[in-house]
């Protein structure tokens, strides 16, 4: 018994190294190509910086507090003094290259794994050790250069419908009483490589849209057309709410703050004007009326689930504008709300917009 014990012990160790050696590689890998994203960096970091201190040069000359031939002395030595500034930093990366590749997969600035095994002994920290403990050291990896990320949004405001043939003033349902909600997730990933003012913006969300007919209405379907009629009581709510799941995608512009150390580099767009304008597409995923009335003095609640012949498929065009977080945002259905309606009809929406970053 106590042999067979020791061999599958000794299987699971050997199975279990073989992952840390694979691990291993991959942090090798990882840090290797991190230090050469660095490399890459520096030259562009030290133009950067050139560039100004030649603007602050030539405003002193404009405002002739130096010579035209002091000017030229001084950018001279700032062009020495970057591109001194470049090589050094280069071979310092190219050194701490080749001494990564020869210490293996242990980071420089991490403890190295270690495995121990025991059965009731103690291990080296003092601990009684029972099985197998192993000692991963500090691997937390940090993205140099995180081009993608992803926040929450939500989105509410008021809704309607463009009907074929009338203006939104003339619209049957009520302006303030008809609002939209979505809630998703989005992701935002750079275009360029060495700028953040394209981004992509894509992500998945829920969309609720909600219209309320004017009057005593509701909504009826008779030979498969959708109508308003007058309901038998009196209506104290009438509401008709349809449910999507899209997938938004939009070009983003804007400014950002660049920040940038010997670990990462990040691009900021806290307190940023941006805007943004795209389209979306996705499903309808259920149709809902809810009216509420009064017989003989009893409150009635119904909930009627059917599909009043919503269109199964929804796309539509989207933007978006504001500072920081907070957004105006505007979307339209180029979907019918209704299939195969004698006129029809197309939801508006127009709310806020906040990115929960």
């Amino acid at each position: 018994m106590r042999t067979s014990i020791t061999y599958l012990v000794f299987v699971f160790v050997s199975l279990f190294s073989q992952q840390l050696l694979a691990q291993d590689d991959e942090t090798l890998k990882y840090k290797v190509e991190q230090l050469e994203r660095k490399k890459e960096t520096v030259a562009h970091v030290e133009r950067e910086a050139l560039k100004n201190e030649v603007e602050m040069i030539n405003k002193r000359l404009d405002n002739g507090e130096i010579s035209k031939e002091k000017s030229q002395e001084l950018k001279t030595e700032a062009a020495k003094k970057r591109a001194k500034n470049i090589g050094n930093k280069v071979a310092i990366l190219e050194n701490t290259i080749e001494l990564v590749k020869r210490k293996g997969a242990v980071d420089l600035n991490t403890d190295i794994n270690s495995i121990e095994i025991g059965f009731g002994a103690d291990d080296s920290e003092g601990d009684v050790l029972f099985g197998i403990k192993y000692n991963l050291g500090n691997q937390k990896k940090e993205i140099y250069d995180r081009r993608t990320y992803g926040d929450p949004i939500i989105a509410f405001g008021l809704n309607n419908a463009i009907i074929e043939g009338q203006s939104l003033n003339d619209s049957p349902y009520k302006i303030g009483g008809s609002r939209f909600f979505e809630i998703g997730w989005a992701w935002n990933t750079r275009i360029f490589k060495n700028s953040n003012a394209l981004r992509l913006h894509y992500g998945a969300s829920f969309q609720f849209n909600g219209l309320k007919p004017q009057g005593n209405q509701y909504f009826v379907v008779n030979d498969g057309q959708p109508e308003l009629e007058e309901f038998a009581f009196d209506l104290k709510k009438s509401k008709l709410r349809m449910d999507n799941l899209v997938f938004p995608v939009h070009f983003e512009f804007g400014p950002s703050k660049l920040r940038q150390n010997d670990d990462t580099i990040r691009y900021f767009i806290d307190n940023q004007f941006r805007f943004g304008i795209g389209a979306y597409g996705g499903f309808n995923l259920g149709t809902r009326q809810k009216l509420k009335y009064e017989i003989d003095g009893d409150n009635v609640k119904d909930k009627l689930k059917r599909d009043y012949n919503t269109t199964n498929l929804v796309y539509g065009l989207s933007a978006y504008a504001g500072f920081d977080s907070i957004l105006l945002y505007v979307k339209y259905d180029l979907n019918p709300i209704f299939q195969d309606a004698t006129v029809e009809q197309h939801n508006i929406s127009l709310g806020l917009r906040f990115d929960l970053n």
